[in-house]
């Protein structure tokens, strides 16, 4: 009969590392090794060698002690700056860029490229992106790269990191990784651009500022994109292609949409529509379009715009039963102002609304947050699982 008690013994030390990571880096305040053991029911010898071993890994550090009284001085831990780095990739309609971000949270380094790419080659626009992403990486001396998320604004495959299609890209059937040519050693995948900005509100900033659990994330850009997340975790459908609030029918006799549909949320709510009602240009900045659209003359533009995103979070929360909406892209700047008309197709059309009201906020992670959300996605990966890090250090 064979054992598998050393089997078993490994995968929970590798649970218990896991465990602790996670412990300090979810932590709003730096805890100490009696903190991370009252916390996690470890002994505090077990809790003492594992931090050891994620110190040694470059993924922990230890903080100056803090005196609270009679006794030895706590040392606080946290996680360790610019020792491993995440790097967030993405192409959208109007840039394309890179973002490095370390375990702090912290931008280590960026470039983002403002372009219009509608129509851009797909070859081209992900091969020059590939180049800006080696050069990040080259930049990052003394930093262990765990991994590259890119984002696009599309239907992306996530099982196969195909994207089916980018309406407002002109892509359709594209093997970006392929087309980056990122070393073969580095983890790559693609994503949806809400998706992974969604991922930025969970992680990409510091605890205290996170957003809560359970919501509905919104972004506007000349296309809308959207993330359900539940209890901390993304639901992306069987595919990965819920969250295409865009795509949602305002009025089936409205405008056609780049889909090929016909009254589409886009048509109503997007950058596009809200330029063109203000006479403004599609590559103006989102900083002066939130100006324009606060001038009186703009209400109309205001509240059309207000009115069709309610309508269709009305929806997306009937069936939800989410009572939180982050608004993020160019949205965030505008929501004082999108807030009212939103609110009241929210208190009209959610059957649950008058027991449970639901909250519009801004986005805490506002700017390129697909970029952080892609950079943190690799970072939430190594602290879910450091055994390799661990592993790597002994050797």
């Amino acid at each position: 009969m064979t054992s598998t008690g050393p089997a078993r013994q490994a995968s929970l030390r590798e649970r218990n590392l896991a465990t602790v990571a996670r412990a300090v880096v979810d932590a709003p305040e730096p805890l100490s090794r009696a903190d991370v053991a009252a916390r996690t029911g470890m002994t505090r010898a077990t809790v003492s060698t594992l931090v050891d071993q994620l110190i040694e890994a470059g993924l922990l550090t230890e903080l100056p002690a803090v005196s609270s009284g009679p006794g030895r001085p706590a040392v606080p831990l946290a996680p360790a700056a610019r020792t491993v780095v995440g790097l967030g990739l993405e192409v959208n309609v109007d840039y394309l860029g890179g973002r490095v971000v370390d375990l702090t949270g912290e931008v280590v380094d960026e470039i983002v490229i403002a372009e219009n790419l509608r129509g851009s080659p797909a070859p081209a626009t992900l091969e020059r992106l590939g180049h800006l992403a080696r050069d990040l990486m080259a930049r990052a001396r003394g930093m262990r790269v765990a991994g590259a998320h890119l984002a696009l604004p599309g239907l992306v495959d996530t099982r196969a990191n195909l994207l089916r299609i980018a309406p407002n890209l002109g892509w359709s059937d594209v093997e970006p990784l392929a087309l980056l040519g990122l070393p073969a050693s580095l983890p790559a995948t693609v994503g949806n651009e809400a998706k992974l900005a969604a991922l930025a509100q969970l992680w990409g900033c510091p605890v205290a500022e996170r957003a809560s659990r359970t919501f509905l994330y919104v972004s506007g850009d000349v296309g809308i994109g959207a993330a359900i997340v539940i209890d901390g975790a993304l639901f992306g459908g069987k595919r990965g292609w819920s969250g295409e609030l865009g795509h949602v029918t305002v009025d089936p006799a409205g405008p056609t949409c780049r889909c090929g549909a016909s009254g589409c949320l886009e048509r109503y709510a997007g950058k596009e529509v809200l330029v063109t009602d203000v006479g403004l240009d599609i590559d103006v900045a989102d900083d002066v379009l939130v100006d324009r659209l606060s001038a009186p003359d703009a209400r109309t533009a205001v509240s059309t715009a207000g009115a069709a995103l309610g309508q269709a979070m009305a929806d997306a929360v009937n069936l939800l039963d989410i009572d939180r909406v982050l608004l993020g892209g160019v949205y965030t700047g505008l929501v004082p102002l999108l807030r009212p008309a939103i609110t009241e197709q929210l208190r009209t059309r959610v059957l649950g609304a008058p027991w449970a009201p639901v909250d519009v906020v801004p986005a805490p992670v506002a700017d390129h947050a697909a970029l952080t959300g892609g950079a943190a996605a690799s970072l939430r990966a190594v602290v879910e699982d450091p055994m390799p890090w661990i592993a790597a250090a002994a050797g």
